[in-house]
């Protein structure tokens, strides 16, 4: 066993740790300020509603923190708060961020208040995928991957939830009644992923898998219960006006070639295929009633939010470079 440290070496070994930690950080230091990434890193921001577009960042010095950036300048300079999320959202000045719990693979739902204090926590088993709020601020949805359940061959399955803030009740929508092309249906493999709500905070729609079909269903909370609407599409987004659904549809029915973004008209059943050819996996984001903003990878680990028109004109442009997961303000 070794002799114990004198005081007098306790104070050498903590003043030599305390110069490396200063030399760290000032090298650290430099090093940040020398890339030009137009961050201002920021304590006070806000969620609060406004002209603001958030997003988790992916640029070097910032990666994985929730940012804002002005809606008139979405490539200028952005507020980064001290924050980290994985997927993020927010609505009338609350937030819901799934985020890494530890240093372990465990991951949490924490929903936010407009200066991006925690207000609860939630432990979720899985890895985090899809996140929403209410247009009220009142639900909180999310959606994580999971693997390991016997009916899906080892396949990931998805489990997804929600909370009403107002009475903290828990939500499971695989204990709702499901009606599938107008009969009763009940199955062990139905998966629900990709939840968007309607303006009365009691209606959503949401992404149901069963025997190897996916299909847009309509939620009724109060009632529990799912209706399917029409097969085929996957991560739904309401419209602000509350009459069109933004969807990514697998290219050729297969979501092994990908998907493309397409609207589909609540009243009509009319679907519009966007401007954006690439393949798109994520849930799209409506930024105003004409305009449509999601993720895109590049590179390892790098994301842009890129932007195109909902009505099929135009053309994808660039929105927020080195950004993810977009949630109009």
């Amino acid at each position: 066993m070794s002799e114990p440290m004198t005081t007098r070496q306790r104070v050498i070994l903590a003043a030599g740790m305390a110069l490396i930690t200063t030399v760290g950080a000032t090298v650290y230091t430099l090093i940040a300020r020398s890339r030009d990434t137009a961050v201002a890193a920021s304590a006070g921001v806000s969620i609060a509603a406004g002209p603001r577009i958030a997003f988790v960042s992916t640029v070097a010095g910032s990666k994985g923190r929730l940012a804002t950036v002005a809606a008139a300048a979405p490539a200028g300079p952005r507020l980064v708060s001290p924050v980290s999320c994985n997927r993020v959202y927010a609505a009338a000045g609350v937030g819901i961020c799934l985020r890494q719990d530890g240093a372990l693979a465990t991951y949490q739902m924490a929903a936010l208040d407009d200066t991006l204090h925690v207000t609860q926590t939630l432990p979720l088993v899985g890895l985090p995928n899809r996140a929403r709020v209410s247009p009220d601020g009142r639900m909180l949805a999310w959606t994580v991957f999971v693997t390991g359940d016997s009916y899906n061959g080892g396949v990931f399955s998805t489990r997804a939830g929600i909370e009403d803030t107002f009475t903290g009740d828990i939500i499971d929508m695989e204990d709702f009644a499901v009606t599938l092309d107008g009969e009763p249906y009940r199955a062990v493999d139905e998966n629900f992923w990709g939840v968007t709500f309607a303006r009365d905070s009691n209606t959503f729609y949401a992404t149901m898998s069963t025997r190897g079909r996916r299909y847009l269903v309509r939620g009724d909370i109060a009632l529990r219960t799912v209706t399917t609407i029409r097969p085929g599409v996957e991560c739904p987004s309401l419209s602000p006006d509350g009459t069109r659904i933004a969807f990514k549809q697998a290219i050729g029915g297969k979501p092994k070639n990908g998907w493309h973004l397409a609207v589909l008209d609540l009243a009509t059943g009319g679907v519009t295929v966007l401007a954006e050819t690439r393949s798109v996996d994520d849930q799209a984001a409506w930024l105003s009633d004409a305009e449509i903003g999601y993720g895109r990878p590049r590179g390892t680990g790098g994301s842009d939010v890129w932007m195109v028109p909902a009505d099929g004109s135009g053309r994808p442009r660039l929105l927020i470079p080195d950004a993810m997961s977009p949630a109009a303000l």
